[in-house]
């Protein structure tokens, strides 16, 4: 008696996920930092009681999961926008704000992060409970105790929180697979995966019956079990859009092996070893790692009169190229067991540890970016307006407290200080202009009146 293989849950089949998404875009926007304040002390015998203002606290950053129990990124695409909590404000005698929560986003095994505006990937989470910091919430602005100095012992202003980043992501799913079936479309994958799993895909004799991937568990026996993905048919010019394009082809990328369905009964009217050369020429064109990889030749549909015939004689073609090839019937289960014992001792033999695309990279957390003060630019944009751009600035003005004149005239001595207010003078700007920087406009005040 052959070896045994036995039924198991399949591993999308969870409530209410019954529609496939594998591609979503969403807006993130991670916890301002909280303000520090301006407070004294009431001391007896020091000036004015003495700056005691707390710093606030630091914004909640926004935490990318990966959890096996999801399959589908569907839930993000109800919901587009998601915000992390803000710091707490300081408080007095130099009491810290509380910081805000952060906020975990879980996402399916497999899920890759783009930068939806640069292409940028930032993040693959391959491994189950993988996390990854991708929006970093803003730190808490400084108290007034904090801009003591000798010769200013009681300042009357305090910093405002940093403002958490925002990023636009593009997430992609690519699914998660020992073994992934490939082939034309009606080639029967669906039915394969059927047979020796408990996934029930849908099942048709017409074209693209099959619209998203399905995931079954094989159990080849006690000790040994692996996950099958059925991919949607490809066609000639998959790799470009045809078809179904080359939506699917990226689930193919996470297998380690791939079982190559031709169809050898005469339905088609197309010729079996041709399908073989079109097939993995789209996947060429699209990823030439795909093609790399482990190939297994099932030649189904044996239980279709004469279609047994072709099969012996189209079973050497393939054997001469070095593929294993098996003759089997989706559809009765006939030469199916050999093959899945077949692909448990293949895959032992392959390195289990899912390979990463190429184009990904593995990244554990976001380095802090080190901005820079003195990298800025100063540009006329309007008869009366000008626009100063560079991160490490417009964070300086979004941390200032534009209501307090103390502090508006301490961040003017540091754009003074930086050649900021020279460059501006170049470029002709008069009292009463205006001036961007990031998000803050404000008029343009002569130096004499810095003072």
């Amino acid at each position: 008696m052959g070896p045994q293989y036995s039924i198991t849950p399949p591993l999308h089949a969870f409530p209410g996920r019954q529609m496939f998404v594998d591609e979503v875009q969403i807006n993130l926007k991670a916890g301002d930092g909280g303000n520090g304040i301006v407070a004294f002390r009431r001391e007896k015998y020091v000036p004015r009681g003495g700056p005691a203002g707390g710093d606030g606290g630091r914004g909640g950053s926004i935490i990318l999961c990966a959890d096996g129990q999801l399959t589908t990124l569907i839930d993000y695409r109800h919901k587009r926008s998601y915000k992390a909590e803000r710091g707490v404000n300081g408080g007095p005698k130099c009491m810290t704000g509380a910081s805000g929560a952060d906020l975990t986003l879980r996402v399916p095994v497999g899920t890759q992060t783009y930068d939806a505006q640069t292409g940028e990937l930032l993040a693959d989470l391959t491994v189950e409970g993988e996390k990854f910091t991708i929006a970093k919430g803003g730190r808490g602005g400084r108290g007034n105790a904090h801009f003591a100095t000798p010769t200013r012992r009681a300042p009357g202003f305090a910093e405002n929180g940093e403002p958490g980043e925002e990023r636009r992501l593009r997430l992609e799913l690519k699914l998660l697979a020992d073994v992934g079936l490939i082939g034309f479309p009606n080639v029967g994958k669906s039915t394969l995966i059927a047979q020796v799993s408990a996934a029930r895909p849908k099942v048709a004799d017409y074209p693209f019956t099959t619209l998203v991937p399905n995931l079954g568990v094989v159990r080849v026996d006690e000790d040994r079990s692996f996950v099958i993905a059925d991919i949607p048919g490809l066609i000639e010019g998959a790799h470009a859009g045809a078809g179904l394009g080359d939506r699917f082809l990226r689930h193919a990328e996470r297998t380690r092996l791939l079982i190559h369905m031709i169809d050898v009964s005469s339905s088609t009217g197309r010729n079996p070893a041709d399908d073989f050369d079109v097939v993995n020429r789209e996947m060429r064109l699209y990823s030439p790692a795909l093609v790399d990889l482990p190939q297994v030749v099932a030649l189904n549909k044996i239980d279709i009169p004469d279609a047994r015939a072709a099969a012996e004689q189209l079973a050497p073609v393939f054997e001469a190229r070095g593929l294993k090839t098996f003759l089997i019937s989706a559809a009765t289960g006939e030469g199916v067991q050999s093959m899945i014992y077949f692909l448990g001792g293949e895959l032992e033999k392959l390195d289990k540890v899912v390979p990463t695309p190429v184009e990904a990279r593995e990244i554990v957390r976001i380095a802090p970016e080190k901005l820079d003060l003195r990298r800025w630019e100063a540009k006329k944009v309007g008869d009366r307006e000008f626009v100063v751009e560079g991160k490490g600035l417009e964070r300086a003005v979004a941390m200032t407290d534009m209501d307090n004149e103390e502090a508006v005239r301490r961040l003017q001595r540091k754009l003074d200080r930086l050649g900021v207010i020279e460059a501006l003078k170049g470029l002709g700007v008069q009292d009463g202009d205006t001036v961007r920087i990031g998000a803050v406009e404000f008029d343009y005040i002569p130096d004499h009146e810095l003072e």
